[in-house]
């Protein structure tokens, strides 16, 4: 079975992850969290019941991306 966010999960893990927003009107899904990748599929959603648990791994990517920036 095709587990959606222990894949996008693994991809924030292996460095794909380039940027997220918040959108209020996604396609047919309405308000969600909008990851954006490197790699195809370059977008995908998140609904806000799941927000919990993109959190920390956000913040923790926010800070590596900071850290990254100030290194260069």
């Amino acid at each position: 079975m095709y587990s959606y966010h222990n894949t996008i999960k693994k991809r924030i893990r292996n460095g794909e992850l380039i940027g997220f927003d918040y959108a209020e009107n996604y396609r047919n899904i309405g308000k969600c969290l909008l990851l954006h990748f490197s790699t195809p599929p370059f977008e995908r959603p998140i609904r806000p019941y799941k927000y919990c648990e993109y959190n920390e791994i956000l913040d923790n990517w926010k800070k590596n991306e900071v850290s990254r920036k100030n290194k260069n």
